[in-house]
This record gives structure tokens, C-alpha cells and sequence, in this order.
């Protein structure tokens, strides 16, 4: 692992102030030095180091994916994803973890796999180094009751093997399968405590009862594990604050209540919306059968409405907001990511500064590496983007591959800056 070090740079640091010029040494796997310089200026060159001259990019922090499914295949249903046979679904997860790392999301947060192992098995061999990703905490499949979200199976076909989720109905059989979970290693167990409307079961509607619902969060706890909810409806929403859930996705439909109850615990709890699946679902999957027509009358434009209020809600009572939107749909392919800070400023309002923060400084406390990951600070980790353009300015530049000119994580470059001629004013693009 060669010393790194960046010169002539624009650095985000992650910190909520402007970029400044300056330079960063990188020594193994940590950021050694982080030096201001005046424009045009540079620190003299480290013996030994390699000597990038960023000729004035953007060099930022890795982003973090709070919600992220590598094991959705792109497809348009539920069983299409389930359905994929084991020995071509791990080499589909495989391929996508490495389209992430490509477009800067240094680390993940797993959201749910499709069968009970995928996501551990991920996550070993990318630590391994068998298989190169992002950092990545490896999450269950989705625990729901029968006829609840993520049960696919068929009368005639009532076989465990046929179903998205982890089926289950009663306490014991809660406890159960969290204790399967945890036996496979996860990071994180997924409990879905509102309905998704696509399945036939409104998003406003909650299927598991409290002590269920207790019995996961306790077992999951016992076992040093975290517990994340699918939680759409107000009554779920309120749930996971009560119950202690750290990890709410979607949250769609609050109230004053649930509102008060998530400013008053806003530091024990994350919110990734998902908002990617909801803007597309509603305006870009007619090609899949989803029409205007149809998603209106399932409720998603009216569930989009109450999603953006609620967003723009917990953004004024400084709830945090995690980038993440179901990625893995045919609407929503794998690897469009970034589209999720794009939507953050044109609905929720925030600032282009608030979005990066969003995927970067907030990403360290998700992935449980607050005091190490998601800034550009000496002694953090060497996770670190080099950027043509400014995404203070425009959001979007992170949406596209050829501007990320470089991704390092832990020190190592996944993807090294292209050569710049010197008399090149603009960089290249960057190599595929």
C-alpha cells in the first residue's frame, strides 16, 4: 500500500464549510495530513509518495448507500428477484458491488437480501478481498407474516423456498427466525412493519403485532445486532421509535406525533425514504405495466405527496435523511444512486451542501464508524473521491461515471486518475 499524495485539490471535508485549496497525504490505509494552500500553491512532495495533481477537482469523502439491496437484480417484480437461481444471484451481487464502488459509494448499509445468505457471504468476500466492493454491513432477508410484504408464495407452492421474506406469524416464530439470522452472521435484521402497495398491501397498513415486534428487536439486541424497519405507515413509523429501531426506511406517512417522537430520539435514529422508488414508480415504470393510471390508483402519487411533506418535516427539525431509494428495480437500475441527492434538493429542499453531507459526515454514524469514516480529516480512513466539477454547484456531476475521475477506499485506489497531458486545462475522461 504506496503513500498517496493529493495536491492542487479542492477538499470537501465533510465539516458543513466551504472547499478550500490544500493538500492530503495519505499513509496506508488513513488520512496522515490535511494542509490548506494558498491557490495555485502546494506543499513540497512527501519522499517516496505518489504525487497526484488534482489541477484544482473536487476531492471529497467516499459517499455511504443507506439502503442498499445488492441482491435486487433490476428486474420488475418480486419474484423475478427471488426467483434467481443461487449460483448466477451471487455473481449478480458480486458484479453489483463493484458498480457501486465504481460510482464513489465507498460503503453500504444493507437493506435486505433476497435469500438468507447473500448478503453475508458479500460482505465476507469483499473483506476477504475476494471480490471488490464497498464496505458493506450485511443485512437479513425481509421478516414479514403471511399474505404480509415479501410472501410470494402460492397456495399450491406454500414452500419457505418460494418466498422473498422470512415468513413468520407469532412470537416464538419471531424468535426463531432473528436467532437463524444471527446464526448466518448478519449485521443487521429487517422487519416489515407496513405494507407496500405493489404487493397488494396498502403502505398504510402494518402487519406484525407489538409483541412480535418486541420479541425481534430484543432478540436482535441480545445478539448485538441492529434492526431496521420497512415503515411506511404513521402506526409503524411510531413503532420503531418505541421499540428502539435505528434504521427506519421510508417513513412516508407521519404525524404531529410521529413527528415529535422522532425529533426527541433524532440522534438513535436514521431515515433512508427512498424516495428514487417512489418519484419512478409514480412517473417512469410504464414500460413495466406501472401507467400513471395504475400507480394512482395503487396510491403511490398520493403516498409521493405525503413522502415529501414528511421529508421536508423532519429536514426542519433536523431528523437525519440518508440517501438510499430501493435501488435494484428495472425503474430504478443499480448504479443510478447518486440520483438520490438530486432528488433530495428538488423535494425535500435541501441544499446541494446538505445533500453531500447526507451521503458522506451522517453515513459515518450509519455504517457504526462515525469517529472514523465520512470525512476528510487526519486519522479518518482514506475513502476518498476526486471529482471533475463541483457538486456544491451542481448536484448531478456524481451521476456521472467519466466525472468521478478517481475512487480510493482504505488507501488503495479502486479506480487511479486518468494521466493528464500537461498541457491539459480540463482532466480526461476518466477510464472505464
Amino acid at each position: 500500500m504506496a503513500n498517496v499524495l493529493f495536491t492542487n485539490v479542492r477538499i470537501f471535508d465533510g465539516g458543513g464549510e466551504a472547499p478550500f485549496t490544500g493538500d492530503v497525504l495519505v499513509q496506508g490505509n488513513r488520512i496522515a495530513r490535511v494542509e490548506r494552500t494558498g491557490y495555485g500553491g502546494r506543499s513540497a512532495p512527501l519522499s517516496g509518495a505518489q504525487v497526484i495533481d488534482g489541477a484544482g477537482a473536487f476531492l471529497m469523502p467516499g459517499m455511504v448507500e443507506a439502503h442498499t439491496h445488492f441482491s435486487w437484480n433490476d428486474q420488475p417484480s418480486l419474484d423475478a428477484i427471488q426467483r434467481m437461481p443461487p449460483e448466477e444471484h451471487i455473481l449478480w451481487c458480486a458484479e453489483v458491488a463493484k458498480r457501486y464502488l465504481d460510482m464513489g459509494w465507498t460503503s453500504c448499509v444493507g437493506a435486505a437480501c433476497a435469500k438468507p445468505r447473500l448478503d453475508v457471504v458479500i460482505r465476507n468476500a469483499i473483506e476477504d478481498g475476494t471480490i471488490v466492493g464497498p464496505r458493506y454491513l450485511a443485512a437479513s432477508q425481509e421478516i414479514t407474516v403471511p399474505g404480509g410484504l415479501g410472501d410470494t408464495t402460492k397456495p399450491h407452492l406454500p414452500q419457505p423456498e418460494f418466498a422473498f421474506g422470512a415468513v413468520v406469524s407469532g412470537a416464538e416464530e419471531m424468535r426463531r427466525c432473528v436467532r437463524m439470522f444471527a446464526k448466518y452472521g448478519v449485521d443487521s435484521v429487517k422487519i416489515n412493519l407496513s405494507g407496500e402497495s405493489i404487493t397488494g398491501m396498502s403502505s398504510e397498513m402494518s402487519q406484525f403485532t407489538e409483541e412480535e415486534i418486541t420479541v425481534c428487536v430484543q432478540e436482535a439486541k441480545a445478539w448485538g445486532k441492529r434492526v431496521a424497519a420497512h415503515a411506511r405507515s404513521t402506526w409503524s413509523i411510531k413503532q420503531c421509535v418505541k421499540q428502539g429501531i435505528e434504521v427506519i426506511y421510508h417513513a412516508s406517512f407521519t404525524d404531529t406525533e410521529a413527528l415529535d417522537m422522532l425529533e426527541a430520539h433524532k440522534t438513535e435514529h436514521f431515515i433512508a425514504p427512498g424516495l428514487a422508488w417512489l418519484i419512478n414508480t409514480c412517473f417512469n415504470a410504464s414500460e413495466w405495466g406501472l401507467t400513471r393510471e395504475v400507480t394512482t390508483k395503487m396510491g403511490y402519487h398520493r403516498e409521493l405527496e405525503a413522502a415529501v411533506e414528511s421529508m421536508r418535516a423532519m429536514r426542519r427539525r433536523g431528523i437525519r435523511i440518508l440517501p438510499g431509494g430501493d435501488y435494484g428495480f428495472a425503474w430504478t437500475p443499480h448504479g443510478t444512486n447518486a440520483k438520490d441527492l438530486e432528488y433530495f434538493v428538488k423535494y425535500v429542499g435541501m441544499s446541494n451542501m446538505e445533500a453531500l453531507l447526507s451521503a458522506t459526515a451522517w453515513g459515518g454514524p450509519m455504517m457504526r464508524m462515525g469517529k472514523v469514516l465520512g470525512y476528510i480529516r487526519e486519522g479518518y480512513l482514506a475513502d476518498i473521491l476526486l471529482i471533475d466539477g463541483d457538486p456544491l454547484a451542481d448536484i448531478t456531476v456524481l451521476q456521472d461515471k467519466a466525472r468521478i475521475l478517481a475512487v480510493m477506499k482504505d488507501g488503495e485506489f479502486h479506480r487511479a486518475p486518468p494521466v493528464r497531458s500537461a498541457r491539459t486545462t480540463r482532466w480526461p475522461a476518466a477510464v472505464a
